[in-house]
């Protein structure tokens, strides 16, 4: 038993020196609930890895309009901030920086995703995420998305 005294386990470690970064991701739902992921093409960080569309907040953006203009650069579609539904988040320490991402739904949207990044892209069940690698922070999404879809 864990008194209110003792640190509870795990968590991430303090930020201490490394950087906090915002990156907002969304998991794309088509019409038969299936999700959309992205391998990330060799040469980036964590190339091979399975992942759901989004990316770094730029300075002066909501976690909502970095979405509408990341999911038009990478995937060629357009949606709007009110087709955004927030269902969770992510904090994560890596090495070098904490990741902080806030994840949400989007089942509306205009024109059909192409890579336009270099990425494979595939649509998945919920049920079918745990069979692709994700980078850790994308990991704890997998069984609340399939949860929730």
């Amino acid at each position: 038993m864990i008194s209110f005294a003792d640190e509870c386990p795990g968590g991430p470690p303090p930020l201490g020196e490394r950087p906090l970064v915002l990156v907002a991701a969304v998991a794309l739902v088509d019409a038969d609930s299936r999700v959309l992921i992205a391998q990330r093409p060799p040469g980036k960080s964590m190339a091979g890895l399975w992942e759901f569309p989004g990316g770094k907040v730029d300075a002066g953006e909501t976690p909502e309009h970095a979405l509408v203009r990341e999911l038009h650069e990478e995937l060629g579609i357009e949606t709007a901030t009110s087709c955004l539904a927030p269902i969770a988040f992510a904090s994560h320490g890596y090495e070098k920086f904490h990741l902080l991402m806030p994840v949400f739904a989007c089942r509306k949207w205009n024109g059909t995703p192409q890579p336009r990044e270099g990425q494979t892209l595939k649509w998945v069940a919920p049920m079918d995420l745990n069979k692709y690698p994700m980078p850790p922070a994308d990991l704890p999404l997998v069984g609340l998305l399939r949860d929730l879809l």
